[in-house]
């Protein structure tokens, strides 16, 4: 597929994420009511937009994929790997801190915000189960995508093998630089393997979080991970980027949800 275009807001759907018993959307910047720098459908409630248009944001892009902010379940993202099990909505009140949701509830619906970090979806066609996470570099080295399977283990009973998951658009590598108290925290957890997402770039070292997340979720035994390979700063038209962007922007959303 991979766009879709639904009431004006368009959004990414991942192929081998196809299934009846599930829905997922990453939703571009297109459609919203936010003005300049936040142009438009921006989702971010901390960045200095009206409270009132990210609302109105919000209901646009979830009513494009059929869901209701009423379903909603979110995290106050800290650039952890902790993973939090949802069984209800929590709306827009109090969130607790994480970067990662697990459910099997049907029709509730996991959102989490981004502007350069990797959005991770994640599903079980077996147990019928749903997981998404965000990982950054600090994410990353933390190890946010394995504890997000691990969780998927733990509360569901899932099977590496059965899973397969999503990296969606995010920050490229050449948009990525990175210095050197990053480079040491990527090799130390890493070792040998980190010269492999430590890439040189014009005399500088840039990270590859697309493939460090992928080398993640398949070092768990994963059934299989399919990359986006769209960078967010490479396509300001369509999603937000914290770097691209220069700090002042929004942040579009990944929503996911077991149908009913």
């Amino acid at each position: 597929m991979p766009f879709v275009e639904s009431s004006g807001v368009k959004y990414f759907t991942f192929e081998t994420l196809q299934h009846p018993a599930f829905r997922h959307a990453i939703i571009a910047r297109r459609g919203g009511s936010s003005p300049h720098p936040w142009e438009s459908l921006n989702l971010g409630g901390t960045v200095g937009d009206q409270p009132e248009r990210v609302r109105a944001n919000l209901s646009r892009a979830l009513a494009a994929v059929d869901l209701s902010p009423s379903s909603l379940s979110q995290v106050w993202q800290v650039h952890s790997a902790e993973i939090v099990r949802a069984d209800s909505p929590n709306g827009a009140g109090n969130p607790v801190k994480a970067d990662g949701m697990v459910t099997a509830q049907p029709a509730l619906s996991l959102l989490m915000r981004f502007a350069d970090c990797v959005p991770i979806l994640v599903f079980d066609p077996v147990r019928i189960a749903i997981g998404v996470g965000h990982a950054g570099w600090l994410g990353t080295v933390r190890g946010v995508s394995i504890e997000l399977v691990r969780a998927m283990v733990r509360e569901f009973g899932s099977r590496p093998e059965d899973l397969i998951a999503g990296l969606g658009p995010s920050i490229g590598p050449d948009h990525y630089p990175v210095g050197p108290d990053v480079v040491a925290q990527v090799e130390a957890v890493f070792g040998a393997h980190s010269s492999q997402f430590l890439l040189p770039r014009e005399g500088q070292v840039v990270l590859d979080l697309w493939s460090a997340n992928r080398w993640q979720l398949e070092s768990t035994g994963i059934g299989s991970v399919e990359v986006a390979g769209i960078c967010t700063a490479c396509n300001l038209t369509d999603w937000y980027s914290h770097r691209g962007e220069r700090g002042q922007t929004g942040r579009f959303g990944a929503v996911l949800a077991l149908n009913a």
